[in-house]
């Protein structure tokens, strides 16, 4: 077949220049490398080493390098064991009423004080306080407001109520409420916070054409507002699933998982395991399940609704 002058076959297409590499493209890689490099020490690394320890029984009085391999025996006797079941059980009822709870008030907080209204400001100063205050004195507070002697709960309550002071601590229904009531006391504003930040980022062109449309404030709210922070929503409630399986410092504070186990979670059971009984090799198979849990849920939620997915003007 002829040649053109260029050198090219007539009716076949130009062949297209190799496309050259530029460097410059993994500038953005090289400026978040640090971050990657943290993460990796502060969470893979973690993760993996707890996955290899659980294949062993290990107690911390003794060299790792006379522990004993036992494979799977870790998971088989973690599957068994009721205390287990029920440590996770509990967590699970905890995540229900704190998380339900909290999502509510937070959201409806948000809706309260959205509007510029005098004292708003002071409001929202007291409701965030308690994210200011550390978990371990958040136990300690609490257990002195539960305390049945000289709490001023059980004082409140008889002073105005006539109540006979309670052993709030000591009882296994009553020490669960109050540990959820101080979870709740404690992460609310959390919610109130990232909800109350997505209202006011609302484009006021949607809001006041639904007011023309004749939209009244619970049609505004539950068809308007709340559907356009959907993705915020989702956030919230990943963040707080996650933050109520690693829950330990106020449990263990206030009630050390008791009476009985009526308030061990699964975090605290691990830690029982790991450095009141020594058996970190068996503590590191009930961690690796509890990553497995969080994980599950959180995958579950994100296929849902997964923010990133999702284009809003929030």
């Amino acid at each position: 077949m002829a040649e053109t002058a260029t050198g090219r076959i007539p009716g076949h297409p130009r062949p297209r220049p190799r496309p050259r590499f530029d460097s410059r493209a993994l500038t953005p890689y090289w400026f978040i490398l640090p971050a990657v490099a943290v993460m990796a020490a502060g969470l893979v690394y973690p993760v993996l080493d707890a996955l290899y320890l659980s294949f062993f029984n290990w107690k911390i009085a003794t060299p790792f390098s006379k522990a004993e391999h036992v494979g799977l025996a870790n998971y088989v006797r973690m599957l068994a064991d009721p205390d287990v079941r029920e440590s996770l059980w509990v967590t699970i009822r905890f995540g229900f009423w704190t998380i339900t709870i909290e999502m509510v008030l937070g959201v409806a907080l948000a809706l309260m004080l959205e509007k510029p209204i005098r004292g708003a400001s002071v409001f929202r100063t007291i409701f965030i306080l308690p994210l200011m205050v550390s978990p371990v004195v958040v136990g300690l507070i609490w257990r002195y407001l539960f305390d049945a002697r000289v709490g001023w709960i059980n004082y409140y309550l008889g002073l105005w109520f006539g109540i006979e002071p309670q052993v709030w601590l000591g009882v296994p229904d009553l020490a669960f409420f109050a540990i959820v009531l101080t979870d709740i006391w404690q992460w609310t504003p959390f919610i109130f916070i990232i909800v109350i930040a997505g209202l006011q980022a609302l484009p006021s062109e949607v809001l006041e054409a639904s007011r023309i449309d004749g939209a009244n404030w619970w049609q505004q709210t539950f068809l308007v507002k709340l559907p356009m922070i959907r993705s915020i929503l989702i956030i919230a409630l990943l963040m707080r699933l996650i933050d109520v399986f690693r829950a330990l410092e106020v449990m263990y504070i206030m009630t050390g998982g008791g009476p009985g186990r009526a308030t061990e979670l699964l975090s605290l059971h691990i830690y029982n395991r790991a450095f009141d009984a020594q058996l970190l090799g068996y503590a590191s198979a009930i961690a690796v399940l509890l990553i497995v849990i969080v994980f599950g849920l959180s995958a579950a939620i994100l296929a849902h609704g997964n923010p990133m997915n999702e284009k809003t003007d929030v």
